[in-house]
């Protein structure tokens, strides 16, 4: 293999011309297959000189490993390297990078990771050897490329937990972490850039091998003593000057910073899941359980101490602290809160913690006051995006007050105090002297604790209601911006408070209205926010119906500014509890919500192409979110014009681009909620328009597009496109043969399982009920699709066996004839009977019930000689089958009543749950601090979880019968319509055994023999029922005439 050819091409693919890069990627995609080419690509990394050559050929060989290393479905096309390769590879790997430097050597650490993951122990023993020999140089640079292939090893094993694999971890840590330790005790001590870098390489180490588990060295108390001494000097330290750059974000990037970064999580997680009784509750390890009595008593007490300094020097401000380091000190804090021993040290220090640590963390910095006013979409994405922010010190804090609140009740009185200094003393000072940042973070800070203020047996909720028009209703035309966006968001944080005086709620109401015209767009945001959870109040909502129109295109525009998903859902609740006064405004309103959609996915489309990126389906960012949120809106809107026919077409005409720029562009996180918008119109309209079936060729055209998994989604569109579109189908045969197609797919696809099948059996029984007459051919062919499985082998899982069943069922009902003759020539007749009445006690819900019974009535309507012989002998069988059948149907739809009354129940109650409700004797203000520890000690939250978890599980095993939760068959398995649904069982039965009596009483009177005495008093009860309905259906008829006759023949 020519090395200087292959060195040429890899030169080729750093050329600013494309054409030429894309040439020389080409061949090097087809010399990669061929033998050696893993070993000229070193030969290259090994001898270059050119730094830019060395670069690229390091970032094929990092592709080429991911794609080939194993062989996988995503790489299918990818020539695996042969085993003699990776041999010779993993040989030369480390000694290339140990002599490598800078980006080289970062590039060849992922495929280090990953060749591990694969690879060691069994076919790279030698690994660990070679990393001690770098480890045990005297060289920084050996001693660096030693911690980076430690640090491998320990991130790429850091999630096993098998015991076999946590047999090798312990190894790796038994052999390498002494020198590790020795490594850390060195460099803590040092000052430079390059023992940062180790020293943080060498921290990570830890944390990864301790992630799940700590092995037996880690445990012992000398040594963990030794490791946790190195966390906390490191914690401790004076940081260099070299790391303290002007830049405050840069300055976390430092090496040293990420020292003290991981030093702080490695005690946090020490402390947090080995150390702490109430975390390892329940476990048998007597070594864990000893560690964690150890951990909590010596040695969390003496980490509290060290962090506690550290706040101390960050408030003195003679020392700076990184973001990551503020939040793991509040979160030791937090954790801090429930474990007895650990409150008994945290306890005097709380009052300064909280008003000189944790409330300047809570408080609006200089860089939040800038973004408000420059960057306000980036304002409103850190505060409003929490869970993404999770890491940030202020969400800790607040994470802190809650978490001390909850767990030590009275806190929240000590908490109030210095809230109301606060806000007292903001109140009392002159305009000039005022704080508004600190009144800010108070309004924050009691905002937080709103749960707990709000709880149960609260003797302080009666007092909000003041508060809120003492402090906060000023501050809705304060000067500052951030003030009034604070003001409504208290507004919202106390959504659940029982407002005593009307008036103050419309004074909200008009404060509200007028932050959602504010010139801050973080205000115009935050009131929208505000007016949502205010409808739940009458007044309100009756002051709203007549300003809902203008209420709504203030939303809309706001979310053409800001790409926040919570004001999709502000709309779509309106949409719900306004339709009436909407309904005028529909038409304009899905044109703005469509122009709104098409901006944002146009916006996704462009930022996707320019990344180069053809994977659309991976995108679920904000903009992702808001669509999806403007696409639940619109749905919502649909399905409140249910009664104006000529709105919703002329909305389906508007909506079709919104289709068809999802659909074609294959953007599937957004799949679902078009399917529904698809569904909604046509279920709305009970009829298909010419525009939605451009829809229908949409979807047919995405299924084969790769969307076969997708069928559940598309399922409620389609089974609507059958049921109300089946005179259309009958004309056009191309579409019957589209329904087929997919059908077939999901039947012919390896890809497709046994679940998702479902949904194809489901889209059959469709075209059956719906197309009776019109499918033969079709119909054949299913049966096909379902004995072909039936036959193959046991069906594991019993609702796929049911719906594979029913799909035959469903064909007798819509040919009998035909189909006992296609059984009998593919001589599955007996089979399926057996299957069929073998079973029929697994056909438990309505549906089932009923599709039975029509099926076994049109068997009874057939003449004796169109029986096949082989059958005959069994056909009383029917008659006992059906007799069972009308036995169990009460059961079944008083199950079914049930499940739809649980379905359709709305709980609108506002309420905390049973954790934030107060004990009796937390309610009083001056209780002596003793009297709290009297109770038992708190529960660790993830215990208490766990717990309910296990009860609910256990009440959940005593209230099911025993089986698999895939074969779950429940009513609430039947959404769909059916023309089922306008049978009754009881007549139609009841018609076809009176027939049988009149038109071959000799048959009639053989089957009949056949029935014991019980079958017999069941089938003359059915008789019976049927009857009595048909009494109450002709008297409902003449209820209805005499009605019209009354009014004069109007209807």
């Amino acid at each position: 293999m020519d090395n200087t050819a292959i060195r040429g091409l890899l030169l080729a693919t750093l050329d600013p011309d494309a054409d030429t890069r894309r040439r020389a990627e080409l061949q090097l995609k087809q010399i990669e297959q061929h033998a050696g080419f893993m070993d000229v690509l070193l030969d290259i990394l090994e001898a270059d000189q050119d730094n830019s050559v060395r670069l690229s050929t390091v970032i094929y060989i990092k592709n080429r490993v991911n794609r080939a290393w194993e062989r996988s479905e995503q790489y299918a096309e990818d020539a695996p390297i042969s085993e003699e390769e990776k041999v010779r590879f993993r040989e030369r790997l480390l000694p290339i990078m140990a002599t490598s430097q800078g980006p080289v050597r970062q590039q060849i650490i992922p495929v280090l990771q990953k060749i591990l993951h694969y690879d060691f122990p069994n076919k790279w023993p030698n690994f660990m050897d070679y990393t001690m020999q770098l480890l045990n140089t005297n060289d920084p640079t050996s001693v660096l490329a030693g911690l980076q292939c430690l640090l491998a090893i320990c991130r790429a094993w850091r999630f096993r937990t098998n015991e076999e694999n946590r047999v090798h971890y312990d190894k790796v840590i038994e052999l390498s972490f002494p020198r590790l330790l020795a490594i850390c005790n060195e460099l803590v001590n040092q000052e430079s850039v390059e023992a940062g870098e180790m020293l943080h390489l060498a921290l990570k180490c830890y944390k990864h091998a301790t992630w799940l588990e700590l092995s037996r060295l880690l445990r012992d108390h000398q040594t963990n003593i030794a490791w946790c001494t190195v966390f906390l000097q490191t914690v401790s330290k004076t940081t260099p000057a070299i790391a303290m750059g002007d830049d405050p974000l840069e300055r976390e990037k430092h090496h040293w910073w990420k020292a003290k970064k991981w030093a702080y999580f490695n005690l946090n997680r020490l402390f947090i899941r080995h150390g702490n009784t109430q975390g390892i509750a329940g476990s048998k390890d007597d070594g864990q359980i000893q560690f964690a009595k150890d951990f909590e008593k010596n040695i969390a007490p003496e980490i509290l101490k060290h962090y506690l300094a550290e706040i101390e020097k960050w408030v003195a401000k003679t020392a700076w602290l990184s973001r990551p380091c503020l939040t793991y000190t509040l979160v030791f804090l937090d954790e801090s809160v429930r474990p007895k021993e650990m409150w008994n040290h945290l306890k005097p220090h709380l009052q300064n913690l909280v008003t000189h640590f944790v409330f300047p963390v809570l408080c609006l910095s200089e860089e939040d006051i800038e973004k408000f006013e420059d960057e306000p979409d980036e304002y409103l994405h850190r505060k409003l995006n929490f869970y993404e922010e999770a890491s940030a010190p202020d969400v800790a804090a607040t994470n802190f007050l809650v978490g001390l609140t909850k767990n030590r009740r009275k806190q929240t009185f000590e908490i109030l105090k210095f809230v109301n200094a606060v806000v007292n003393e903001y109140e009392q000072v002159p305009e000039d002297k005022k704080n508004h940042i600190a009144k800010e973070g108070a309004l924050r800070m009691i905002g937080t604790l709103a749960p707990v203020i709000l709880g149960k047996k609260s003797p302080i909720a009666d007092q909000v209601e003041y508060f809120l028009v003492r402090y906060v209703f000023p501050d809705f035309t304060s000067s500052q911006g951030y003030l009034r966006a604070r003001a409504c968001d208290t507004i919202e944080k106390f959504e659940q408070l029982n407002f005593q005086d009307q008036n103050n709620l419309l004074t909200i109401y008009r404060h509200i209205l007028d932050c959602m015209a504010d010139p801050a767009l973080p205000v115009r945001v935050t009131a929208a926010l505000a007016l949502q959870p205010l409808i739940r109040h009458d007044i309100i909502r009756t002051n709203m119906q007549q300003s809902i129109p203008t209420i709504m295109q203030q939303l809309l525009k706001l979310a053409n500014e800001a790409d926040i998903d919570a004001l999709a859902n502000v709309m779509e609740d309106f949409v719900e509890v306004f339709a009436t006064e909407l309904t005028p405004f529909a038409v304009a309103l899905s044109e703005q919500l469509r122009d709104t959609y098409m901006r944002i996915v146009r916006e996704v489309l462009d930022r996707n192409k320019g990344e180069g990126d053809d994977e659309y389906g991976d995108l679920l960012d904000d903009k992702a979110i808001t669509a999806l949120g403007v696409l639940q809106t619109i749905g919502t809107l649909i399905l409140t014009l249910e009664s104006t026919p000529d709105v919703l077409l002329h909305i389906e005409a508007i909506l079709m681009p919104v289709i068809q720029i999802t659909l074609q562009n294959q953007l599937y996180d957004l799949y679902n909620e078009v399917f529904e918008i698809i569904d909604s119109c046509t279920f709305a309209a009970k009829g298909i328009s010419p525009t939605m079936w451009q829809a229908f060729e949409l979807i047919h055209a995405t299924f084969k597009a790769g969307a076969e998994l997708y069928l559940e989604d598309m399922l409620p569109a389609l089974d609507n496109f059958v049921q109300y579109g089946a005179p259309h189908l009958i004309q056009k045969p191309e579409y019957v043969e589209a329904l087929f197609s997919m059908i077939s797919d999901m039947f012919t696809d390896s890809k497709v399982g046994g679940v998702d099948r479902i949904c194809a059996c489901k889209l059959t029984e469709a075209m059956m009920l719906n197309l009776r007459g019109h499918i033969d051919n079709y119909v054949l062919r299913f049966i096909e699709f379902a004995m072909n499985v039936l036959t193959a082998s046991e069906v594991k899982i019993k609702s796929y066996k049911i719906h594979l069943m029913e799909m035959v069922i469903n064909a007798i009902h819509y040919n009998p004839l035909l189909v006992l003759q296609f059984l009998e020539s593919k001589g599955w007749t007996n089979r399926f009977f057996s299957l069929w009445f073998g079973n029929m006690t697994s056909f438990t819900r309505v549906h089932d019930k009923k599709l039975c019974i029509v099926a076994i009535s049109a068997l009874l309507s057939l003449n004796p000689e169109q029986v096949p012989q082989s059958i005959s002998v069994g056909w009383p069988r029917l008659l006992q089958g059906i007799t069972e059948l009308f036995k169990t149907l009460p059961t079944a739809v008083k199950n079914r009543e049930e499940a739809l009354r649980d379905d359709y129940h709305f709980d609108s109650t506002y309420d905390y749950g049973e954790e934030d409700e107060w004990g009796d004797d937390e309610a009083n203000w001056n209780a002596e601090d003793d009297a709290e520890e009297e109770n038992p000690e708190t529960r660790d939250e993830s215990t208490a979880y766990l717990e309910f978890l296990n009860e609910e599980a256990q009440k959940f095993s005593r209230s099911v019968p025993e089986g698999p939760s895939d074969d779950d068959m429940g009513e609430e398995s039947v959404l769909l319509d059916s023309p089922l649904d306008k049978v009754d069982p009881y007549q139609l039965f009841s018609a076809t055994l009176m027939k049988m009596e009149s038109e071959q009483p000799q048959f009639y009177a053989s089957l009949l023999s056949h029935l014991g005495a019980e079958e017999q008093a069941t089938l003359q009860g059915i008789m019976s029922r049927a009857a009595e309905i048909h009494q109450a259906q002709l008297l409902a008829q003449q209820q209805v005439a005499a009605t019209v006759a009354a009014n004069g023949g109007g209807a």
